[in-house]
């Protein structure tokens, strides 16, 4: 034991001269930090990190030592540059070009959502602003963006993850394709019905039609029947169908709401694989603003394909003690094996926190964009997501 508390002892005295020189190292980068500024140097630079590591990793004696500086120094360089990014922050007078608005519902406020009446992204729609708005749709999601894209639409309402089937990938992809913002969100349970012609059984249908995330969220029930399955761009769609095709062999899966709307029966009921299904809506607008009391942020960016480099941008959450609620990935068109990155985290644009890990993000990502800030998601019931 006595030799075991004599190296102890000695390694903490090693840790007190480590901390010491740490701090010593950390004045040295205040003082780069002060001179890239001076000159709009840029915090991050790749080539002297990696002549940095390779000149420490020569300084062992082993190869386990050497992978073990290299991890400690890239460590080092993080901090270093977190510390820049701080100083950088505190320095800036605008919350990365967002303002604070109140955000006002009125019987002019102009909304879009995809699909026709009876669709699920109308309830989600009614459920956020009330019946009380000038609404229209449009058949697909490209078309609802758009809309907002151009002013037509002050507000769009779009279905971005489903709690059973994941993301819905083409509102990701035309998030980052189109600068319009996410103000808002909504959770809407979804209860999924087999909707026939009046008059049909379940015993007559042979093919079924819906969104193809309302497929796969039932496709437990519609496997048991050998029902051929066919998508369309929407489950209301696919009841408006069965209604004007008028075949006893159809069927859509589509809300109750839906069967009400086109006046088709409700051939099977709560036909979804689990019954907790529901799915989130985004509400976008074309504005760069927030609510002062907004509580989540979603950005996106893009990666070098090199090791370590989504851990290096995840450390900044980590440090600034942020928690990150989400992350998905998307394939970079003409880019292989390169991906787009969609990230949701806690927190608000004026804290201090949440400034310093995006200026961060910022700097060491490519095609960096905020995509929002808004409050987190309720549901019918109240509850948050």
């Amino acid at each position: 034991m006595d030799r075991l508390l004599e190296l102890r002892n000695k390694i903490d005295s090693i840790d007190k001269e480590i901390i010491r020189l740490f701090e010593e190292r950390m004045a040295a980068a205040d003082g780069v930090a002060a001179y890239k500024r001076s000159v709009g140097k840029a915090v991050l630079d790749r080539t002297r990190e990696k002549e940095k590591i390779a000149s420490v990793r020569a300084l062992t004696s082993s190869e386990f030592n050497a992978q073990g500086a290299a991890s400690l120094f890239s460590q080092l360089m993080s901090i270093s540059r977190m510390r820049q990014y701080t100083l950088i922050a505190d320095e800036s007078k605008e919350f990365f070009g967002f303002k604070p608005y109140a955000q006002e519902i009125t019987p002019k406020t102009k909304v879009v959502f995809a699909g026709v009446r009876g669709a699920y992204g109308q309830q989600a729609m009614e459920g956020y602003f009330g019946t009380d708005i000038d609404s229209f749709d449009v058949p697909t999601f490209k078309e609802a963006v758009a809309a907002v894209s151009s002013g037509e639409a002050e507000y769009g309402v779009l279905p971005i993850e489903n709690s059973s089937t994941g993301s819905i990938t083409d509102v990701y992809d035309l998030l980052s394709a189109n600068h319009n913002y996410i103000v808002g969100e909504y959770i809407l349970k979804i209860e999924h019905a087999l909707l026939g012609c009046p008059g049909s059984s379940l015993s007559d249908i042979k093919t079924v039609y819906s969104h193809p995330q309302g497929l796969l969220q039932c496709r437990k029930f519609l496997g048991e029947h050998e029902f051929k399955s066919v998508s369309l761009e929407n489950t209301a769609i696919a009841a408006k169908k069965v209604l004007e095709d008028h075949d006893m062999t159809q069927a859509a899966v589509a809300s109750r709401r839906a069967a009400e709307y086109y006046g088709l029966s409700i051939l099977a009921e709560n036909i979804n694989d689990i019954d907790n299904n529901a799915t989130r809506f985004i509400i976008i607008k074309h504005e760069k603003v927030y609510e002062p009391q907004s509580d989540k942020i979603s950005i996106c960016f893009e990666l070098p394909h090199e090791t370590g480099s989504l851990y290096h941008i995840l450390s900044h959450f980590i440090f600034n003690g942020l928690n990150m609620s989400s992350i998905e990935s998307r394939p970079i068109r003409g880019m292989k094996w390169c991906y787009r990155f969609f990230i949701d985290v806690e927190g608000n644009l004026a804290d201090k926190a949440v400034i310093n890990a995006l200026t961060g993000i910022r700097e060491e990502t490519s095609k960096f964009r905020i995509l929002g800030n808004y409050r987190t998601g309720r549901d019918e019931s109240g509850s948050t997501i």
